[in-house]
């Protein structure tokens, strides 16, 4: 990744775990809230069960004139029983403890309950609950939502790194076919300006009409030109282009004598047989349509070849003798900034322009090659009745 794809996946991994993060604090700062006054209470209300029961069975013996035995418990809570006087007449009290207030708090590690319900039968004045149980909940409860939390927060740095990854890639698929395409314009300029200038040096130097000169000349102004319309077009392919009933054959013609020089060039001969056929679109549309797919043609044949070309009943076809594309690879060859071969230059735009035109029109459009024996393209326009 180069400095700008880093500093993207930086930024997008760390803001994705900073606030996952922090949504993990609060879930587990809110769990264990909840947990801990759910705790609470439960400790509170069976406290005050066990208090209850201890008195109830106090003032049962002394009404009833019985021996006092007093009630089972959970281990977990200490019993201590005072009579009117304030001693302690059953169990022991923390040190330093005093009874200053009645009801239910929480004194350094323990939670205390102290009721008066016995009222001095048997000569209780209060019952004392006290236990260390719920700080151990809560220990044990603080330990368990941390352990959880970070094990959510690993998981989610490990979701987040292949996250960022894949979100990554497409941006990083498109910068390595942005660097690509900028190389392969750089490329196809390169060749007609080199061209163009040593024809137009051969031209003065001889100060006279060259017709080889004036043809590379020629050659080379169509070639820039073809360039600037495709990254006219990719640039602006959203603009809507005024349509209008047009001959299809009349712009075919024109474009295929515009690439005639490129044909002798190459000693390529066309074979074109072809009748009107009026259709509904920007001229300028039908032109790049024909013009891309003839100068592919051009591009991928070989010298001293043939190309054919069909305009009969609303279906076009092109058929060259090129170099031709492998079956597995036809699915790709109308993807932006694909190319299937070195054979010849180009920077991968031409058929996805023309499949995009084709889908503006409603045209179908289907491909047909062999490797090494040759393409066919062909378009089939709908009937505009």
């Amino acid at each position: 990744m180069n400095s700008l794809e880093k500093r993207s996946f930086y930024s997008f991994l760390l803001l994705y775990i900073i606030s996952s993060f922090l949504f993990i604090l609060l879930s587990g700062f809110w769990y264990y809230i909840a947990q801990k006054s759910s705790l609470e209470s439960n400790d509170y209300f069976q406290m005050r069960h066990i208090s209850d029961r201890i008195s109830s069975a106090i003032i049962q013996a002394h009404m009833q004139e019985l021996a006092f035995n007093l009630p089972m418990t959970d281990q977990a809570y200490t019993i201590t029983l005072i009579d009117r006087q304030g001693n302690i007449v059953y169990g022991s009290l923390t040190e330093g403890f005093e009874i200053e207030k009645y009801g239910y708090f929480q004194q350094e590690n323990s939670t205390i309950l102290i009721a008066d319900t016995p009222q001095g039968h048997l000569n209780i004045s209060d019952v004392v609950v006290q236990s260390s149980h719920l700080y151990e909940l809560l220990h044990t409860l603080k330990i368990t939502v941390i352990a959880v939390m970070a094990l959510i927060a690993s998981g989610i740095v490990l979701i987040a790194w292949i996250l960022s990854r894949l979100f990554m890639r497409p941006i990083h698929q498109k910068i390595d076919q942005i660097e690509t395409f900028i190389k392969d314009v750089t490329h196809e300029l390169n060749t007609p300006i080199t061209a163009l200038s040593m024809a137009t040096e051969r031209a003065v130097k001889k100060e006279k009409y060259d017709k080889k000169a004036l043809r590379n000349i020629s050659i080379s102004t169509k070639q820039l030109f073809d360039i600037y319309t495709s990254l006219t077009y990719l640039n602006f392919s959203q603009k809507k282009k005024e349509t209008a009933l047009i001959d299809l054959n009349r712009v075919l013609l024109k474009s295929i004598e515009y690439y005639r020089e490129l044909c002798e060039s190459k000693r390529i001969d066309i074979d074109v047989k072809s009748e009107s056929l009026f259709f509904v679109m920007a001229e300028h549309r039908a032109n790049m349509l024909f013009g891309n797919l003839i100068s592919n043609a051009i591009k991928y044949s070989m010298p001293d070849s043939k190309i054919s070309i069909t305009l009969r009943e609303g279906i076009f076809t092109i058929q060259d003798h090129g170099v031709g594309i492998a079956k597995e690879r036809l699915s790709k060859i109308f993807d932006r900034y694909n190319r299937e071969t070195e054979y010849a230059g180009g920077f991968g735009v031409g058929l996805s322009i023309v499949q995009s035109i084709c889908v503006e029109h409603h045209i179908e459009i289907a491909v047909r090659s062999e490797k090494e024996k040759g393409t066919v393209f062909t378009l089939t326009f709908p009937d505009l009745q």
